[in-house]
């Protein structure tokens, strides 16, 4: 093996490095610089609330929502499943964002997942918005409402056709309109 593969066979050259000289200086600074990017990636996806049409201050919301759907919709909560009220809702109508009213998903598109979550195969069209964290993939992709940015749950591929998607949404983001 030429000497310059033998180098990269540990995958990673700066690793062949730190192996044959370790330097603690070098070793702090990736340790660093990867602790930044894990920040970075976190943060990546999360809209600003100027990015939103509709924006509140935390007291606003706070206020607006009440605690529970604050903590669900303003901090990326999570309800408990089988809690919501909205998991049995069989009406024809729409379910809209409990933050803002924005119409989000059809009840023609409601499915029983088992997951315990109001479960649809699609939102309605321009109503969500989407936010991906590599380290919290397992999560599946974290859903917005598109008009207040508004935390909604998950959407995973693992739904029905047609579509194959999953959004598994917190109830207590959801208020429901009958048609």
């Amino acid at each position: 093996m030429p000497s310059w593969q033998a180098a990269f066979s540990l995958g990673c050259y700066i690793a062949r490095a730190m192996i044959k000289n370790p330097d603690r200086r070098l070793f702090l600074g990736l340790l660093g610089t990867s602790a930044v990017a894990g920040v970075c990636l976190l943060a990546a996806g999360r809209g600003t609330a100027a990015a939103f049409e509709i924006r509140y201050s935390p007291a606003e919301w706070r206020r607006r929502l009440g605690q529970e759907r604050y903590h669900i919709l303003r901090e990326a909560g999570t309800e408990r499943p089988f809690t919501s009220a909205l998991l049995k809702e069989k009406r024809k109508g729409v379910f809209t964002c409990a933050g803002c009213s924005l119409p989000l998903f059809s009840s023609a598109a409601k499915y029983d997942s088992g997951t315990g979550w109001p479960s649809f195969w699609k939102a309605l069209p321009n109503a969500v918005t989407h936010s991906s964290t590599p380290s919290l993939a397992m999560f599946g992709i974290e859903e917005h409402c598109r008009r207040c940015g508004g935390h909604l749950g998950h959407v995973f591929d693992d739904g029905p056709p047609p579509t194959g998607k999953r959004h598994c949404i917190n109830g207590l983001s959801l208020s429901f309109r009958p048609a």
